[in-house]
């Protein structure tokens, strides 16, 4: 018998606690100390939210084709994933579960576009490896995700981890500004209005296909 699919929540939590198994005291020190200087960047009060407008971007996708919300807000509402980049596993685990869900959206009359601050070589790679067959576009220094609310410039002390685990942002990113978006989830409607917010400080936490879904039906029936 085939195995129900898991959902991306329950994807993520035994990711955690896979994570957390093989953690030490002092690793789990560090994670709560970045976690909490995460935290103190106040992305609550500074994120856009449901009944905000969003940006009309224009932003390349993986093969340096333009994409523009405002073109594609015309053929019906837009789901916008923001991620960190190809090296983050929860990004990985969300863009797959996006993917497997694509069609249920699409459904919908609605779109999806995915957003990081990768460069174009790292982009085309993921969407590859990934099978991904929404677009993936080029958010290069963050300009989109500052314009809602959500970039960062990476602690030092969560840099020095990457770079340890042969991470490099200035590779992946093209920037030398160690600038991240902080994982987000929005739902646009067709009048450009954000009608679904799901904005984490906590990289392992991510809005579940299942929610987005849920919003774009709300939209269909109001």
């Amino acid at each position: 018998m085939e195995h129900a699919r898991l959902s991306l929540t329950e994807q993520l939590k035994q990711m955690r606690v896979q994570n957390l198994s093989k953690a030490t005291a002092e690793s789990k020190r560090i994670g709560q100390q970045i976690m909490e200087e995460l935290n103190n960047f106040n992305i609550a009060n500074t994120h856009l939210k449901a009944g905000d407008t969003a940006p009309l971007f224009e932003l390349p996708d993986a093969y340096g084709r333009i994409v523009n919300l405002a073109d594609l807000l015309k053929q019906g509402p837009v789901v916008v994933s923001f991620f960190r980049g190809a090296w983050c596993s929860f990004c990985t685990a969300e863009l797959r579960s996006l993917q497997q869900n694509l069609y249920e959206i699409m459904q919908l009359k609605s779109s999806l576009v995915a957003i990081s601050p990768q460069t174009p070589d790292k982009s085309l790679l993921t969407v590859e490896k990934n099978e991904l067959t929404f677009e993936v576009l080029l958010d290069l220094a963050n300009k989109t995700a500052h314009q809602f609310g959500i970039a960062y410039k990476v602690p030092e002390l969560m840099n020095n981890i990457l770079a340890g685990s042969g991470v490099n942002l200035e590779e992946y990113n093209g920037s030398e500004k160690f600038e991240l978006p902080i994982p987000a989830t929005y739902v646009v409607d067709t009048d450009c209005i954000i009608k679904y917010a799901y904005v984490n400080p906590d990289y392992s936490q991510r809005a579940d296909p299942i929610e987005i879904i849920g919003a774009l039906r709300r939209l269909r029936t109001n």
